[in-house]
């Protein structure tokens, strides 16, 4: 548990530090923002900071800080420290300076930033990039949801074959549409201060219950065994790096985040607001990443014997097993957060809980569905005063994510191979960003603090690239060769930004 609250500790410490030092950079002033110069009633309208900090920590939080660390903390305890140290130096550095480079130049979605920042090339590279992303989220974050209401609200079984999967996934997908056509603040800017309640108060039920119940988590000064289960041997044969950077993605770092804090930057009222919009509420993804892997460290500590889970050799690597009928049955990632949330809160606190959980990747999907439709819209050049041209250049998005979804759904592997092609991708757009604001500060007199956007920029541009040398899914190649291309790629792309922002200074 001392490893635990060390972490914490960086997280809250740490971020209260960086982030002064990364408003001092910026320098936020009195200007007015896009929302009153650009109003028009639909996307740009002023809204106050505390419905603006909920709803960006909404459109941000999808299963990426829960998923992600139910299945990083299979890595030790080293999870804890590298949760906060990346997320106040990468993740939160990251949503900030995205943010608020987007409210300085008129609200601008990350597209023509990127454009703004770098060139044509590299913009329409990212226009298609960024698209696929937003659209595979909006996918996943129908996918995971209804099956954790299917099986852990409803108690269906959420297979393909069964009616009751599709009627849920459509009520999503049909609630997804309104909210990504209509007004932002008719839907998005009335529900989400609720939805934020809930989803606060079940990170923070888990959180207290970790302490009331002391659950015993391992060190990382000392054993990494814990009920039969080796941290330690986990973490040298599924190489720490790259793949945990990868698996736990939005509690330390993602580039998806950039997609959703721009529409945020048209309903801000003040510059000054945005450290706590955009910053902070990073701070708050990475404590409920940080919550996720604490509590499922706890309950492989308890065991399937006490309600929690156990860890078993399979034939696809190690799985969590917990006690059905009194047999042990393997259970997937998603179900982990029922485990969770019933043995710590009991079974009304838990489906409370899990609704919570539900409510993230909701709140995820349909901004990046909106955002699709807005990229789209400025790329081609589509006017979106109308509620019909709205409408119009929704439908065919939203027609071709149900497909998807259909495709995922009936191919048995289906939803892993859209879920590990949306993690590597959404480590890789981030890059885009970070070369963006370090082109950015370069070009207004801000080059001796370069090396803010250049570590994350350096240290995920060898991640993601030596990920996908070595990965199933990429190009198989030895660890060794992988750690060397990575390398090679991370120097050229940092040489790369530097040289664009000290030709755009020039």
């Amino acid at each position: 548990m001392i490893t635990f609250i060390i972490g914490l500790a960086i997280l809250i410490v740490g971020g209260a530090l960086y982030g002064a030092l990364c408003q001092k950079v910026f320098s936020p002033d009195n200007r007015k923002t896009p929302a009153y110069t650009k109003a028009d009633g639909v996307d740009y309208v002023a809204m106050p900071k505390w419905k603006n900090s909920l709803i960006n920590l909404l459109n941000i939080a999808g299963t990426g800080p829960i998923l992600g660390p139910i299945q990083g903390i299979l890595f030790g305890p080293i999870a804890f420290i590298t949760i906060p140290i990346g997320c106040v130096i990468g993740g939160a550095m990251h949503d900030y300076f995205s943010g608020m480079i987007s409210v300085r130049e008129g609200g601008i979605q990350m597209p023509e930033m990127i454009k703004l920042n770098t060139n044509a090339a590299i913009h329409k590279l990212y226009t298609v990039f960024v698209c696929l992303v937003t659209f595979l989220v909006g996918v996943v974050f129908i996918y995971t949801p209804g099956d954790i209401m299917a099986t852990q609200v409803f108690g269906f079984g959420g297979t393909a074959d069964e009616a009751s999967t599709w009627i849920i996934y459509s009520c999503i997908f049909i609630y997804y549409l309104v909210a990504a056509v209509l007004p932002i603040d008719k839907i998005i800017g009335k529900v989400y201060p609720l939805f934020g309640a809930v989803l606060l108060l079940s990170a923070v039920g888990v959180f207290i219950m970790l302490f009331v119940k002391g659950y015993p988590l391992s060190e990382i000064w000392g054993s990494w065994t814990l009920n039969g289960f080796d941290f330690g041997a986990y973490f040298s044969s599924e190489n720490f790096i790259p793949t945990f950077f990868i698996t736990v993605a939005c509690g330390i770092l993602s580039g998806f985040h950039s997609t959703q804090i721009t529409l945020v930057t048209r309903t801000m009222k003040h510059e000054k607001e945005g450290r706590f919009t955009f910053y902070n509420m990073m701070l708050v993804e990475g404590f409920i990443a940080m919550v996720w892997a604490a509590g499922t460290m706890a309950m492989i500590s308890a065991g399937a014997g006490d309600m929690g889970i156990t860890m078993q050799q399979t034939e696809k690597g190690w799985g969590y097993f917990m006690l059905v009928e009194g047999q042990l049955k393997q259970i997937s990632a998603t179900s982990v957060v029922g485990v969770v949330c019933k043995n710590m809160l009991g079974s009304v606190g838990g489906i409370i809980a899990v609704i919570g959980v539900i409510v993230l990747p909701i709140t995820s999907g349909d901004t990046a569905l909106r955002s699709v439709r807005l990229i789209l819209a400025e790329t081609f050049h589509v006017k979106q005063n109308k509620g019909l041209k709205r409408l119009a250049l929704a439908i065919p998005i939203f027609a071709l994510a149900y497909v998807t979804l259909i495709l995922a759904k009936v191919n048995p592997n289906g939803f892993n191979i859209v879920w590990r092609y949306f993690g590597w991708s959404n480590q890789t757009v981030a890059i885009f960003a970070l070369a963006s604001i370090l082109i950015w500060l370069m070009q207004h007199d801000k080059k001796k603090y370069l090396w803010i956007p250049l570590i994350p920029l350096v240290f995920y541009s060898f991640v993601t690239c030596s990920y996908l040398m070595g990965a199933s899914i990429g190009f198989s190649l030895s660890y060794e060769v992988s750690m060397i291309i990575g390398l090679t790629f991370a120097a050229l792309v940092a040489a790369l930004a530097i040289y664009r922002g000290n030709k755009k200074k020039a």
